[in-house]
């Protein structure tokens, strides 16, 4: 073998055999291009199943790439698809869409005595969407007129999206959405066994056609052209020829092998439940404290945090200063068995659960609407713990969600005319969720609804998402999170603070800029 450098990229190789493939370095000295040669599917499949299976090396499952399309879920499924540390993707945007074509989720359990306030709670939440975005839409045109450079189209486009940022709040959380993602076949399978686990029936199907995903043959361009030329191929064409062509036209499946392995996530599913049995026997919480939007609380010690993570995620509204100091309460004796439930279930190759990450130096606790945290929730360096999304943490009201640059007597004006249908739409939806079950109930809540949930990070990643998340471009409702992350970070931290470039959300802004 020649002893030149070689870099090259690889393209058209199945997921699991280029895994394989890259995973033979370590065991041979072959060359990628010779190793991808001389494979085939049954070898990759019986070297995952002992080595990955088997002998637990994991990390050979990060070296097979998927690219995934997740279609048709509701806003409230892709909060739990997207809900993965390592995970890439791209969802479609309330901003540039309007959701109002996009359909929702009917979950098949509803009964028929449930359906028609279910149908109708939708219905109103998509109407007054229709018509406060609408009506906000005509106010910004007529407020901004086109400026001298830019098309009328590209200016009402603009405009129209600083719409859909205030009138998205009224989305119920069965609206369909779309995703993509891209990832290894390792987070794959996590993303999998969490899917299977989860308490609701629609995120579990979708567990389940991920899982089919990875065995189904997939959709490949190159074999859909390549089937094309053979129905073009001349009568002469040799036999042999045909053949190899046809082979290659074949779909493959990317992963079969790690879909056809993984299973629910029972360490995980097993443990939430006893923590949520047991905090409400042992943790004395008083009522949730909702006044705090945003709270920076450092904890003594790692075992202390991870205690109170555990069970913060299971505490129904509580902040996690109210969770921290009950824990700090407990004999030490409850402290431990505490400890030794979140790992009493945890099989041969399970990972401790995500409660379990501790020692970062800033943990947020956020009060924040569901769009704004589902705009947070896309970092990544980030620990991310969400309690369950309800009806009882209300919303902000219409003086806050009306914000939209226009300056405080316009925005107050439009609040005052508009607000009043934007707050009884919110009313009649809380009311409507709390009046059916609760696994139902939820789809109906408009991303307007709070929802309190943790960030755990370093100085670093905390810096990022002030910078990036009070930037003017973005939507008012993260912009103030993020400031008030910023303004939690320079009481505490004051000389840190000061090289964060942070921008002022309450400030007038450009509409057009973007």
């Amino acid at each position: 073998m020649s002893d030149a450098r070689r870099v090259y990229a690889v393209l058209g190789v199945p997921p699991e055999i280029q895994a394989y493939a890259m995973a033979r370095y370590s065991r041979s000295a072959r060359s990628l291009r010779e190793s991808i040669r001389e494979l085939s599917g049954q070898q990759a499949a019986e070297f995952l199943n002992t080595f990955y299976f088997q002998y637990g090396h994991r990390s050979i499952a990060d070296l097979a790439h998927l690219a995934v399309a997740i279609e048709n879920v509701s806003l409230l499924a892709a909060l739990r698809v997207t809900d993965e540390p390592l995970w890439d993707g791209q969802e479609r945007s309330t901003r540039y869409q309007d959701f109002e074509k996009s359909g929702y989720y009917r979950p098949p359990e509803l009964r028929a005595a449930e359906a028609t306030q279910y149908e109708q709670t939708i219905a109103m939440l998509m109407a007054t969407y229709r018509a406060l975005s609408d009506a906000l839409a005509a106010a910004l045109l007529d407020a901004f007129p086109t400026p001298e450079g830019q098309s009328p189209r590209a200016h009402e486009r603009t405009l129209r999206a600083r719409a859909f940022d205030v009138a998205r709040g009224l989305l119920p959380l069965a609206t369909h959405t779309s995703l993509g993602q891209v990832v290894s076949a390792r987070v794959l399978e996590r993303q999998i066994a969490r899917l299977l686990a989860d308490p609701l029936p629609e995120v579990r199907a979708i567990g389940e056609d991920l899982q089919q995903a990875g065995a189904a043959p997939a959709y490949d361009l190159s074999a859909e052209r390549i089937a094309a030329l053979l129905d073009r191929l001349p009568p002469d064409t040799p036999d042999d020829a045909r053949a190899e062509l046809s082979e290659l036209a074949e779909p493959r499946p990317p992963a079969p092998t790690l879909a056809r392995h993984t299973q629910p996530d029972a360490y995980a599913q097993r443990t939430y439940a006893e923590l949520a049995a047991w905090s409400a026997t042992y943790l004395e919480l008083p009522p949730p404290d909702l006044s705090t939007p945003v709270d920076l609380i450092t904890p003594r010690d790692a075992s202390e945090e991870t205690l109170a993570t555990l069970c913060y995620r299971v505490a129904g509204g509580h902040s996690f200063r109210q969770v921290l100091e009950a824990v700090r309460a407990l004999r030490p004796a409850q402290q431990r068995d505490l400890l030794g439930l979140a790992s009493a279930h945890r099989g041969p190759h399970d990972e401790l659960l995500r409660e379990h990450r501790a020692g970062y130096a800033f943990v947020f606790d956020l009060l924040v609407d569901v769009g704004a945290y589902r705009d947070l929730h896309r970092h990544r360096r980030c620990v991310h713990v969400a309690q369950a999304i309800g009806p009882d943490l209300g919303w902000d009201a219409a003086e806050h969600a009306f914000r939209l640059g226009l300056g405080p007597a316009a925005e107050g004006a439009l609040a005052a005319s508009l607000g009043a249908r934007y707050e009884q739409a919110l009313r009649d939806a809380a009311a409507a969720a709390n009046a059916l079950p609760p696994g139902i109930g939820v789809y109906v809540l408009p991303l307007a609804s709070r929802v309190r949930a943790l960030m755990k990070m370093d100085a670093a990643e905390a810096a990022y998402i002030v910078e990036l998340r009070t930037g003017p471009g973005g939507h008012f409702a993260y912009r103030l999170a993020a400031w008030r992350m910023y303004e939690a970070l320079r009481a505490q931290y004051p000389e840190l603070a000061r090289s964060v470039r942070a921008t002022d959300p309450r400030v007038v802004v450009d509409l057009l800029r973007r």
